[in-house]
């Protein structure tokens, strides 16, 4: 549960991906016009947030505990990207359900189950690193989504999406690794989420070694899930630049 695509690697579930060298059927009109929707409105909740903050730093005139500003439509549309991996379990997006509830799930997890729980980690500046690529890079993707769904995607959000990852996915990663980290003492003081034992299930959990072991995770997935996405970056766009030349 790790490097959760804070910078653009949410794989790019089909939605008119012309990178693929087959095409594959599309959703019907019913599914498209719902996945329109939902894209519409995921795009439009991040850009609640995005404003959220800038709104809450003019105000306040500092980028310290901007958090606390747009904590509840943070915690609504990232828990409302759980929708994917069902959309990926119905079949309407073309897409992996594993991979896509790993790198979904990720986000839930380091939004509910770390800044929500360890309350002491939300005035952190980590939080706002990672919030600030998450908002960036989910407002491209969704309206990169909704954009093909409607196959009329403009070039500048085509370049955003496969180029701004460069900086804002080591940016989100950075994010969350501070951010876990901060919260281990807290955890390990409070015994949070942890079962000691004895008890009558004769099972352990140390929450504190868990919350080790995921950040010890992003060192062998996030080079992994950033050099693929440079891999995309090089075909998409030269893809493009062939496709305007042809014309």
């Amino acid at each position: 549960m790790a490097a959760s695509g804070s910078g653009g690697s949410r794989a790019d579930n089909g939605y008119g991906s012309q990178q693929q060298p087959r095409r594959r059927k599309g959703p019907g009109a019913l599914a498209t016009a719902y996945l329109v929707i939902y894209n519409v409105v995921m795009t439009a909740g991040w850009l609640v947030i995005a404003v959220g903050l800038v709104r809450a730093y003019l105000a306040k005139g500092s980028y310290h505990s901007l958090y606390y500003s747009i904590e509840k439509p943070l915690k609504f549309f990232q828990t409302g990207a759980l929708l994917e991996i069902l959309h990926c379990a119905l079949g309407i997006v073309p897409s992996s359900v594993v991979l896509t509830a790993f790198q979904v799930m990720s986000r839930v997890f380091l939004t509910w189950a770390v800044t929500h729980s360890v309350k002491e980690v939300q005035t952190e500046d980590s939080v706002l690193l990672f919030v600030v690529a998450w908002t960036i890079t989910e407002i491209i993707r969704y309206s990169f989504y909704t954009f093909s769904l409607l196959n009329h995607l403009p070039y500048l959000i085509k370049w955003a999406r496969y180029t701004l990852f460069i900086i804002l996915y080591p940016m989100g990663v950075s994010g969350e690794l501070l951010t876990i980290y901060a919260a281990l003492p807290f955890v390990r003081q409070s015994g949070l989420y942890s079962i000691s034992l004895p008890n009558k299930y004769n099972f352990s959990f140390d929450y504190y070694t868990f919350l080790i072991l995921v950040m010890i995770s992003y060192i062998p997935i996030f080079p992994q899930l950033y050099f693929h996405m440079l891999h995309q970056r090089r075909k998409v766009l030269s893809h493009t630049e062939e496709h305007k030349k042809s014309e």
